[in-house]
């Protein structure tokens, strides 16, 4: 294993995450957070610098030479950001902005995790149809927008409404999700598979837990530019901060061809492949 790689790597996802937390909800002095910001920052730059010096990096940069490979981990991190800081803030809403109990409050939230389980069944007839490419920047401004209307909530809404949209939510950022981690090995061969779900991993982790800092640090924000305690149209402001943020996830998706992924998904008429691509010659009965 990549010892060298492994410290700086560890340093500096704990020490982004944690520095913005700290930032962002001052539960330590703030000169901790930034100093463990700045420490995770650094050691970004040290592990490229290492990785493109050591024979088996842990997180292999070069992936990201291949476009489709950087668009599906760029637009999937980013969008994770947005989609990462609704389960911290919705439930929050509803129980301080609008004093729902916090069983009342699960109650609602919930009903996202049911339209993700919805969309499982639509997702392969989906991405035939249409491709990775359509389904990516669809979901990924559609799925913002949604977020968005979160902030539109208030005490008097009909919770059939807020049902209704947290379904709708669920299921375009389950599709984006799927969508975007197939999208991660349809254009890479087996040999690099395993930097890339490494990688992936990272990366998803990572995104959600800055969109909870990311989230907390907005609200903080906004509830110290004006003036007043924490309340309903605090959140209305951080929700639509966070899904301009989320809508960025669209523009990586635009410099990728049409086609990309076509192997897997089957858009365009092409056959359907589990796996991965084997390239070279197949020999069988070894």
């Amino acid at each position: 294993i990549d010892l060298v790689g492994f410290a700086l790597s560890g340093v500096a996802a704990s020490g982004i995450v944690f520095g913005l937390s700290v930032v962002s909800l001052p539960a330590l002095p703030p000169i901790v957070g930034v100093l463990t910001l700045a420490a995770g920052c650094l050691s970004v730059a040290l592990y490229i610098w290492h990785a493109r010096r050591a024979p088996y990096p842990l997180l292999n940069p070069k992936l990201f030479a291949n476009p489709v490979f950087r668009a599906a981990i760029v637009g999937g991190a980013i969008f994770r950001i947005g989609a990462g800081a609704v389960p911290f803030l919705l439930p929050l809403m509803l129980q301080v902005g609008f004093g729902l109990s916090p069983f009342h409050s699960g109650l609602l939230t919930f009903v996202s995790a049911m339209g993700a389980f919805a969309m499982k069944f639509v997702a392969k007839p989906v991405l035939r149809a249409a491709g990775f490419r359509s389904v990516l920047i669809f979901a990924s401004v559609a799925g913002a927008i949604f977020i968005g209307v979160n902030g539109l909530f208030t005490a008097a809404t009909p919770h059939s409404v807020i049902i209704l949209i947290l379904f709708v939510a669920g299921f375009l950022r389950s599709i984006f999700f799927t969508s975007s981690n197939a999208l991660v090995f349809a254009e890479i061969g087996d040999v690099e598979a395993s930097q890339a779900t490494a990688i992936a991993a990272v990366a998803q982790q990572t995104s959600i837990a800055l969109g909870v800092a990311i989230a907390g640090g907005v609200l903080e924000g906004v509830t110290w530019l004006s003036g007043r305690p924490l309340e309903a149209s605090t959140f209305s402001v951080t929700f639509f901060i966070v899904a301009a943020m989320a809508a960025c996830a669209f523009l990586p998706f635009l410099c990728i061809a049409p086609t990309a992924g076509s192997a897997v998904s089957g858009h365009g008429g092409k056959r359907v492949r589990l796996g991965f691509r084997v390239r070279g010659p197949v020999r069988i009965g070894r």
